[in-house]
Order: C-alpha cells, then sequence, then structure tokens
C-alpha cells in the first residue's frame, strides 16, 4: 500500500496545477510582497501570487492588459548605477554603510565578497544562509551581492533578492536598498522612499528568519541604507531609513493572509490559470476566486482593470475606495445605498443609513432653496465612475 503524500507536496502539486503543468511559476519579488501585503483580504491576489501565476500574462488572457512594467532606458539606468555603486569589490558602498550606519567601527580597507552561486533558488537561500553565519563568526565587513532570501508567504515559500546585505565586523546585519531615483540635496521624493521603505521591510523580515537558525541570533539591523544618486549625476549618495513601523505593519499583515491551500481547497475541480487557455475558461477560472478591489490596486496589482471592471458592473461601494467601504457599513452596493438614501431600504437605527437619509434631506432642501440645473430631479445623480 503507498503512503499517502505529505500535505506540502500535494499543496505544491496542487498550485502546479493551477498555474499549468507546462507553465513555470513566477517569482515573487519584495515589491509585490508589499502590494500583497497591503491588501490581505484578496483571496485571488493571495491564491494567483502563492501559484507563481503571472498576473501580466493571465490580464493579457482576459482582455484587461495591465500597464505596468519599467522602461528600457530606466532599467538599463538601474543596472548601470548599481554596477558603479558595487565596483572595485563594493568599496564605495562599504564605506557608505560606515559613515552614515556604523561611524564607531573600524573603518572598512577591504571588505569580502563572498561567491553565493549554487543552483535554484533553494541552493541560493541555502548559500546565503552559510556565508552570513561565516561572516558573522569572521567579524569583518562583508558584501553579499544579490543574496537569495526565503520568506513563508500564505504557507508557500517566496525567494527574495535584496541588492545587497553588509555584514557588519561586531555581527549586524543591513540591508542595502539600490535606487535609480535622485536624492536632492539630502532628500527624495516621499513616495518613493516610503516604497523603498516597504521593500527593505520584507528584506528585513527575511533575513531575521535566517538569524533565528543562528546561536546566538545576530542582529538585524532596523535601519537600512538608500542608496541613491547625488543631485542630477551619477554619483552615489546614501541615507539611513529606519523601517521598524513598515517591518512590523508588513509582518501583522502578512500573518492575516488567508492561506493558499484554504483558498485552493475551495476551487472547482479542473480550475486552471494557464494564459495559453480561451478568454471564457480564464475567466470562469479567475472569477471562482473572491477578489477585494480598491482605487488603490490600479498602481499594485495587474489584474486592476479587469477586477475594477468587475467591481463596477456588480456596484459594488469599494469600487469607490476603502475609506468610502468603511463609512457605509453592511452597505455593499451602490443600488443599497441609493435604496436606504432614499428611504426604500436599510434599517432607520443603522448610523450609515441614517447618514444617507440625513444627506438626502439635506440635498433637497438645498434644491428647494436654490433650484438650479437638478431641480426637480427625484433621484440621486449616478456615482461617476473612479478612474
Amino acid at each position: 500500500m503507498s503512503l499517502p503524500r505529505p500535505r506540502t507536496t500535494a499543496l505544491r502539486q496542487r498550485l502546479a496545477d493551477l498555474r499549468g503543468p507546462a507553465v513555470a511559476p513566477k517569482a515573487l519579488d519584495a515589491r509585490a510582497l508589499a502590494a500583497l501585503a497591503a491588501n490581505p483580504g484578496c483571496d485571488r491576489r493571495a491564491l494567483l501570487d502563492g501559484a507563481g501565476v503571472d498576473k501580466a500574462k493571465l490580464a493579457e488572457g482576459l482582455g484587461s492588459p495591465s500597464a505596468f512594467g519599467q522602461s528600457q532606458f530606466a532599467f538599463m539606468r538601474g543596472n548601470a548605477f548599481e554596477a558603479r555603486v558595487k565596483a572595485d569589490g563594493g568599496a564605495e558602498l562599504l564605506r557608505l554603510v560606515h559613515e552614515k550606519l556604523d561611524p564607531g567601527a573600524e573603518p572598512p580597507a577591504a571588505g569580502v565578497v563572498p561567491d553565493l552561486t549554487a543552483v535554484g533558488p533553494e541552493g541560493r537561500a541555502a548559500r546565503t544562509a552559510l556565508a552570513l553565519r561565516e561572516a558573522t563568526e569572521a567579524g569583518v565587513w562583508t558584501l553579499l551581492d544579490h543574496p537569495m532570501l526565503a520568506l513563508d508567504v500564505a504557507g508557500s515559500p517566496a525567494f527574495l533578492e535584496p541588492d545587497a546585505v553588509v555584514v557588519h565586523p561586531d555581527g549586524g546585519w543591513t540591508v542595502v536598498e539600490i535606487k535609480s531615483f535622485p536624492m536632492l540635496d539630502g532628500s527624495a521624493d516621499p513616495a518613493k522612499v516610503g516604497a523603498a521603505a516597504r521593500q527593505s521591510a520584507v528584506y528585513v523580515l527575511a533575513l531575521e528568519r535566517v538569524a533565528a537558525r543562528i546561536e546566538p541570533a545576530p542582529e538585524v539591523r532596523h535601519r537600512v541604507l538608500l542608496v541613491c544618486p547625488k543631485d542630477f549625476s551619477n554619483l552615489p549618495t546614501a541615507s539611513a531609513v529606519d523601517v521598524r513601523k513598515q517591518r512590523s505593519v508588513t509582518r501583522r499583515q502578512l500573518a492575516r493572509l488567508t492561506r493558499v491551500e484554504d483558498i485552493a481547497d475551495a476551487l472547482p475541480e479542473g480550475t486552471c490559470f494557464a494564459p495559453d487557455l480561451p478568454a471564457a475558461d480564464l475567466t470562469a477560472a479567475v472569477e471562482s476566486v473572491p477578489a477585494t478591489y480598491a482605487p488603490e490596486c490600479l498602481a499594485a496589482c495587474e489584474l486592476a482593470f479587469h477586477c475594477r471592471d468587475r467591481s463596477r458592473a456588480e456596484g459594488a461601494v469599494t469600487a469607490l475606495g476603502r475609506s468610502l467601504r468603511a463609512e457605509l457599513g453592511g452597505l455593499t452596493t451602490v443600488g443599497e445605498v441609493l435604496a436606504a438614501a432614499h428611504g426604500e431600504a436599510g434599517d432607520p437605527a443603522d448610523p450609515a443609513v441614517a447618514a444617507l437619509r440625513r444627506a438626502a434631506r439635506l440635498r433637497a432642501e438645498a434644491l428647494r432653496e436654490h433650484p438650479g440645473p437638478l431641480a426637480g430631479q427625484e433621484t440621486l445623480p449616478e456615482v461617476a465612475p473612479c478612474h
């Protein structure tokens, strides 16, 4: 009698079937994880990312292609800047880490750059963990160039590749994030710095998992180094960014994610998201997984246009924003909101219903006192679609 397969093996096979037998998984990066954690209630994104589905190709198959992507020029510029920062064995990068984060340590005369090559992401993650352990014991400045880290996300491993991790002489670890946007007069675009901080927080969480397996556990520093071009030049400058808040928020939100296996178990038999399937089959597969759309998804998810169209068609109030959805309580559709405002439905004791009816009365009074183009209109105007 054959033994039953372990649950983890069965889950991996199930996710491979969902992705498509001949489709390689798309690896999650820290940017995708930060976006995933920002919308923990969306089962659709959790499942697709957990299964390694390429959402950009899936969106094309659905007929709602995304507008995401980095220009070739920006990509080449970023690679050129990163190469300059890490030239000469990372001498300039280590100097910036010493200056901004650890000025009391011995200056890095010459750092160690271990070889992190290995077969597959699992092999690279194991090699990175070994290099971190060896560097911590050696007590010298060490630069890990593009290390591989693993982080459990909704029951599935995600492999992450930060730009660099520096090990200090005291054994502490620092995440380095290299960006191509400029730092003008010592400061950069707050929105871009915030996004970099959220990405770095994901790396810090992954590093903490590695450190927990070492005795004694080395310190994973809560301040990361953000390296950017200085003013309008190609010379590197840097700033220390405290990511304790972002780390705590990301850790809490990742812990709240619905587990992927629970979502997969609820799907109809034969569900598959292979991009070469007919559009009708892909649409049915995608719609079998509940989604939680909000306008913020447009800046973070490749399926946002598809989900927005569906949300509008259903009249979901989340299409108008999470803050408005929170104010409306149990009223989940625009039709329910309008019916409550007109006194046709809803519990008068409900604060949201009471506020809507009061707003409708005030509007009617305003129209009677100041007649205009809308005077005599008996119903509330249709809500304009959000963009």
